[in-house]
């Protein structure tokens, strides 16, 4: 209705001045009949409002559709009344519909191949660096080290590409199963026991039980868990020379936590930690770092319908509790 309103208040006006106009230059002319004024004033506003009640009722559906925005582009495809105006409308969102689903396809094809290229190139990075891994076991120390930890970090780098490359197209690349964390949690620190001694940290194990199991996606979920192990030596190493993986059951909750006791993480930063791209106070002295780590994390456990609460002091260190929030999905053996 305010719409309607809005686009006809222009008309109303100008009526209302060319009948005021036409009673005036009669009574300028010396035609004194007040009532007949008044009735040429009631037939000329009886006239307009019954246009104008014609033209709402008639094209309420129009102008209803105008004022409310749309929830989805299939909207577009919404028929309104068989009016000229309706009709123009209805074929310029079709068009418009056409126009921007063929652009989505375009796009949705780029980033497949996009996509492709990405995997293909991370997987044929890894074979050299295999190859460099290899050969450096020939070498002598401390050289041999320093090759390996150099490759370990190109290795770690690539993994991140490939993951968030991946990331717009999560849900077509999870796979749900009963995981057991104890068993996972293992393989994390098999993968990075040459990353633990390099930096003098090493991690405590902490299992309620060694028999939790969630429902929830394997090789995300340790993706998610090594990101969280490589901060917490990252930023211990020099300070700390142990970091605890805590595994528990809380409230029919599963929850695992990876805790250092390092840098910690500064009051104003606690916010804002799981942004893409941001790396802090911390991320000036410890040069290495991207930003990126965390948001993935965030967004992969948001996807795969889990949480992550985040405890820090300066100073002290740090926690990231991740809580399998489905009792129905958590047994307990």
């Amino acid at each position: 209705m305010k719409l309607f309103l809005k686009e006809h208040s222009l008309l109303i006006v100008i009526q209302i001045i060319q009948l005021s106009g036409v009673i005036g230059v009669l009574w300028l002319d010396g035609y004194r009949d007040l009532k007949l004024s008044v009735y040429a004033i009631f037939l000329g506003l009886v006239v307009l409002t019954g246009y104008l009640a014609y033209h709402y009722i008639s094209h309420r559906h129009f102008y209803a559709r105008l004022s409310n925005p749309l929830m989805s582009l299939d909207d577009s495809y919404q028929k309104t009344e068989a009016v000229p105006m309706a009709k123009a409308l209805d074929q310029l969102l079709k068009a418009q519909y056409k126009h921007y689903h063929k652009q989505i396809k375009t796009l949705e094809k780029q980033q497949e191949e996009h996509l492709t290229f990405i995997d293909q190139w991370v997987h044929q990075m890894k074979t050299p660096l295999s190859v460099i891994d290899l050969t450096a076991r020939n070498v002598e120390e401390p050289e041999s080290s320093d090759i390996r930890a150099e490759t370990d970090r190109m290795k770690n780098g690539l993994n991140t590409v490939l993951y968030m490359a991946r990331l717009r197209t999560l849900e077509q690349d999870f796979h749900f199963k009963p995981v057991s964390l104890s068993t996972l949690v293992k393989e994390v620190n098999h993968e990075n026991k040459r990353f633990y001694i390099r930096h003098n940290v090493y991690p405590e194990v902490r299992q309620q039980s060694p028999h939790i199991t969630v429902e929830t996606d394997e090789k995300w979920l340790m993706f998610i868990i090594s990101q969280l192990v490589n901060n917490a030596v990252k930023y211990s190493t020099g300070i700390a020379s142990k970091m605890t993986i805590a595994v528990y059951e809380k409230n029919r909750e599963a929850i695992l936590e990876v805790t250092d006791f390092g840098v910690g993480i500064p009051t104003q930063d606690m916010k804002r930690v799981f942004n893409a791209f941001y790396t802090g106070e911390n991320g000036r002295t410890f040069r290495e770092s991207t930003g990126m780590g965390l948001y993935l994390v965030k967004e992969v456990l948001d996807q795969l319908g889990h949480r992550i609460e985040l405890e820090s002091k300066e100073g002290e260190g740090s926690t990231f509790r991740i809580i399998f929030t489905s009792a129905q999905n958590l047994t307990s053996v």
